[in-house]
C-alpha cells in the first residue's frame, strides 16, 4: 500500500489527499480537528471502521493517505490484507485501535501499514503521524532513480549447508540498499528453511507461499503485499512454510516474481539453495553475477568444483564470483586456501575472515552481519564483494563467456589431489606412538 513503485496507479492530482474511517465519535472529533488545520474536508472522515473502508474503496479511487480505526475488528491482520485488495499503490495507511500488543504493531507494519496508534490518541500525535506520511510521499521515488541505472540481478549460492551464504545474501542486499542506495529485493528461495527474514528480525509472511501456489496472482500490487519491507530500501520475500507442506511447482511462479521484482527494483538479490538449480535451471538464466561460497573443507571443494562446472554449462552469460567464507587461523583449516584453489583450478576472488563474536553480536540485534561487521575486516570483506558484482555488472558487456576449454581432469582425479595434501592416518599413527 505505501510501497515506493508507481505502476498502474491513478496520478496523484486525480485523487483526494486524505480519507479515514472511524469507529467513535472521539476519534472522528480528532482527526476532524486536523483536517481543519490542514485545509482537508472533514466530510472524508466517515464512520464504519475499517470495514466500510473496503467497501468503499472496491469502488473508488485510494487517497493518498488512509486512516482506518481497527477497534471493531475481530482479526486485524486479514482485515489490512482485505485492505490492500482494494487499495491503490502508492496509498499511505495509518491505522489504529486498542489493543496494546508490539507483536501486533510489527505484523500490521510488515503486512504495509506506515504507522499504528494506540487509542485513544491526541491530536499532536495525529499530527506527526501525518507529517511522516507527507514525507515519505514528497521523498524521491526508487523508480526515478531507475531510470539511470538498470536493474542488476545477483545471485549467491553455497557449495554446502552452513557455510554462511544466507548471512552473505542479507549483507550484500543491506550493502546495496544502504551503501549504495538501490531499491533492493531479497528473495530467499529456500521454501521450507530460510533465515533471510530471520537474519533481519522480520516476520517471513505468506507473501511467498502464497505467489508458488497461485503463480497467477502475481503482479505489481501482489509484490507491493508480498514484501515485507526491512528499510527505506530494502525488502524482503521469504517464508517458513510447513515442513509436512511440500511446495510443489513447475518453477513459473519464481520466474514472475524475478520479472516483477525486475520491474520494481533496482537490484534483486537471490538467495538460491543449491538443490533449487538442480530442480529450476531457468533460476539463473537472468542472473547477471552469481557469488560461489564455500568454506576450506575438502566437501566444500567437492561441491564447488561441481556448481562450478554446472554453472559453465547452464549459464555462461553469468559472472561468477569465488567466495571462501570464515577464514581462521592456519591451524584451524581442514584444507590451505592455496590447495582450495588447486582442486577447483581457479583464484578465490574474495576472503571473508571467521569472526564468531560480531556473526553473534548481528543475530542477538536482529541485524545483518554487513551492518554490524562494516568496521572490521568482515565488514571490509563483505564490501569488497559488492562492489566487485557491482564492477562486474556494469562491465558485462565485455565479459565473454565463450572461453575455449581445456582439457580437464576428472572431479574423481581432482579430489584424490587434494586428498593428498591431507596427513594420512599412517603418518599420524608413528607421531602419536614413537618408537620405544
Amino acid at each position: 500500500m505505501n510501497a515506493p513503485w508507481s505502476s498502474g496507479r491513478t496520478p496523484a492530482g486525480l485523487r483526494e489527499p486524505f480519507t479515514a474511517f472511524v469507529c467513535d465519535e472521539l476519534t472522528s472529533a480528532t482527526i476532524k480537528s486536523v483536517c481543519t488545520e490542514m485545509g482537508w474536508s472533514s466530510d472524508k472522515v466517515h464512520k464504519g471502521g475499517l470495514r466500510n473502508g473496503v467497501q468503499a474503496l472496491s469502488v473508488s479511487a485510494s487517497p493518498q493517505i488512509l486512516f482506518v480505526d481497527l477497534s471493531e475488528s475481530g482479526d486485524p491482520l486479514n482485515d489490512i490484507n482485505a485492505l490492500a485488495e482494494v487499495c491503490e499503490p502508492g496509498t499511505i495507511v495509518i491505522a489504529a485501535g486498542e489493543v496494546n500488543d508490539v507483536r501486533l504493531y510489527r505484523d500490521l507494519v510488515a503486512s504495509g501499514i506506515q504507522d499504528y496508534l494506540l487509542k485513544p490518541f491526541s491530536a499532536d500525535q495525529f499530527r506527526e503521524a501525518i507529517a511522516h506520511a507527507q514525507a515519505i510521499m514528497n521523498a524521491p521515488k526508487n523508480t526515478e532513480a531507475a531510470q539511470d541505472r538498470p536493474h542488476m540481478s545477483v545471485g549467491v549460492i553455497g557449495s554446502r549447508g552452513g557455510v554462511g551464504a544466507s548471512t552473505v545474501a542479507t549483507s550484500l542486499a543491506w550493502l546495496f540498499g544502504s551503501k549504495w542506495t538501490r531499491s533492493t529485493a531479497l528473495l530467499d528461495l529456500d521454501v521450507h528453511f530460510g533465515t533471510g527474514a530471520l537474519c533481519l528480525d522480520l516476520e517471513p509472511g505468506r507473501g511467498l507461499t502464497d505467489a508458488i501456489e497461485n503463480p497467477g496472482r502475481i503482479d505489481g500490487l501482489f509484490i507491493e503485499r508480498a514484501m515485507v519491507r526491512a528499510s527505506e530500501n530494502l525488502s524482503i520475500l521469504s517464508a517458513e512454510a510447513p515442513i509436512h507442506q511440500p511446495m510443489l511447482t513447475d518453477g513459473s511462479a519464481y520466474y514472475q516474481l524475478q520479472e516483477e521484482l525486475k520491474a520494481t527494483f533496482e537490484t534483486t538479490v537471490i538467495d538460491l539453495p543449491r538443490s533449487m538449480i538442480v530442480q529450476h535451471p531457468h533460476l539463473v538464466h537472468d542472473v547477471q553475477a552469481i557469488a560461489v561460497v564455500s568454506e576450506l573443507t575438502l566437501a566444500g571443494a567437492r561441491d564447488t568444483i561441481r556448481i562450478l562446472s554446472w554453472l559453465k554449462s547452464n549459464a555462461p552469460q553469468t559472472t561468477v564470483v569465488m567466495v571462501v567464507n570464515r577464514v581462521g587461523p592456519a591451524a584451524m583449516l581442514e584444507i590451505t586456501q592455496k590447495d582450495f584453489e588447486s582442486s577447483i583450478e581457479r583464484k578465490v576472488d574474495i576472503v571473508i575472515p571467521a569472526d564468531q563474536k560480531t556473526a553473534s553480536q548481528a543475530a542477538k540485534l536482529g541485524k545483518t552481519l554487513g551492518e554490524i561487521a562494516k568496521s572490521t575486516k568482515v565488514g571490509a570483506g563483505l564490501t569488497e564483494l559488492a562492489e566487485r558484482l557491482l564492477a562486474t555488472v556494469e562491465e558485462a558487456g565485455d565479459v565473454d563467456p565463450k572461453k575455449k576449454k581445456a582439457n580437464k581432469p576428472s572431479l574423481s582425479s581432482k579430489l584424490a589431489g587434494l586428498k593428498s595434501f591431507l596427513p594420512s592416518k599412517s603418518k599420524s599413527k608413528e607421531t602419536a606412538e614413537p618408537a620405544v
